[in-house]
């Protein structure tokens, strides 16, 4: 891999975003006026796997801010405005201030206010009941969940229940029913392999991520129909430019990195794609003038590609290899650095350091004869393809 990983200019990127996003006029301003929540979690997450907590924090004005006391002067802080998106109708976040609850920024903010440390925050325990009812109200009686009052079901917002519920510490508490919900997600398995957002609907790449990665958090995989047939379907989205795609006959894009690998890195079997043509793949869409990553070479970067595209580096370890990819520090005249980036989870989609914090729980599979090479994975159950299921010896 010729490619460096340029850092630095993706750290300046990302702290330059909370600007353009907050002028209204801007492209990015515009473009994201409606999923602002979930734009603030891609873009505290890759910079949380760049930096350090206290340096995310300093940077992003993360939550040393406090609008029940702020001046004039001083600028709300992220977890501030992630509160005056909360929807007291429905007991949701919006995807913005002033817009109607969803599962989607539910997750977002949840997951938000566990990279700031701020899941115990008085204003949060205050609303916490009312998010935990909200989630409950959206399962059907099949187990699916609705993503808001109007209705439409998807496996996305399955996932999300279970991510959230999890995070939020309420997993074991009975707000949902998990077996159902298991069920149900297995019912999307199609006879590829693969997942689509409800029975019958096309396998993507993007619905088999929010299906085994619920799945694990229920710790329900073995649920899973046909195992190797799921990650043959995932294997063979590797294109001849190293580059993943969501389905047959599509273009390679960055956000599948993250889609693909986290499902194989669940079941065990990232060693079934090449990962340093991968790696290739993601460094060629790196912006060299101003960061970021793009969906594929050539293209506009922008945050959504840029958080997937380091995050499926970490999955496939080259963040995190001592002699692998050495950062170019651009702020220090082009200085060559060592890495010392933080590990992402494959299911929560959050640092490692915050999931074990939190003690979240989940299943990772292991196939036969194999052992765990990865340590982020080692604080998960293991299920072993003979109905087994036991925890792994820190």
């Amino acid at each position: 891999m010729s490619f460096p990983f340029h850092h630095s200019l993706h750290v300046q990127y990302i702290e330059g975003l909370a600007s353009k996003i907050d002028n209204p006029s801007s492209y990015e301003g515009a473009v994201t006026e409606h999923l602002r929540m979930s734009g603030i979690y891609w873009s505290l997450t890759a910079l949380s796997l760049l930096v350090s907590a206290e340096d995310a924090d300093k940077r992003m004005n993360l939550a040393s801010g406090d609008l029940r006391s702020s001046t004039e002067d001083q600028k709300p802080s992220i977890i501030d405005f992630v509160f005056e998106c909360f929807d007291k109708k429905s007991g949701g976040f919006g995807g913005n201030k002033m817009q109607d609850g969803h599962i989607l920024y539910t997750l977002s903010a949840i997951q938000i206010l566990a990279l700031a440390d701020a899941l115990e925050d008085e204003r949060f325990l205050m609303m916490k009941p009312k998010v935990i009812s909200f989630i409950k109200s959206l399962q059907q009686k099949d187990g699916s969940f609705a993503g808001d009052q109007w209705g439409e079901i998807d496996t996305r917002f399955s996932y999300c229940a279970l991510s959230a519920i999890s995070i939020c510490g309420e997993l074991d508490s009975g707000a949902i029913d998990i077996n159902k919900a298991a069920e149900y997600i297995v019912s999307c398995q199609n006879f590829d392999g693969g997942f689509g957002c409800h029975p019958g609907a096309e396998s993507h790449a993007g619905q088999i991520f929010t299906c085994v990665g619920a799945l694990s958090i229920a710790c329900r995989l073995d649920l899973l129909k046909d195992e190797e047939l799921l990650c043959w379907w995932l294997a063979e989205r590797q294109c001849d430019s190293g580059g993943l795609n969501g389905r047959p006959e599509k273009q390679a894009d960055v956000c599948y990195s993250w889609w693909i690998l986290s499902s194989l890195c669940i079941l065990g079997r990232v060693d079934w794609i090449r990962g340093d043509k991968l790696a290739s793949f993601i460094l060629k869409c790196q912006d060299e003038d101003d960061g970021g990553i793009a969906d594929r070479p050539g293209d506009m970067a922008d945050v959504f590609h840029t958080f997937f595209g380091i995050a499926g580096l970490s999955l496939i370890g080259v963040l995190h290899e001592q002699n692998s990819i050495v950062h170019v520090d651009e702020s220090d005249g082009g200085e060559k650095r060592k890495n010392e980036h933080r590990m992402i989870d494959p299911i929560y989609a959050l640092p490692t350091d915050v999931v074990r914090k939190l003690g979240l729980r989940g299943q990772i599979a292991i196939p036969r004869n194999a052992s765990m090479t990865d340590d982020r994975l080692k604080c998960y159950d293991v299920y072993n393809n003979a109905g087994e299921s036991k925890q792994l010896q820190m």
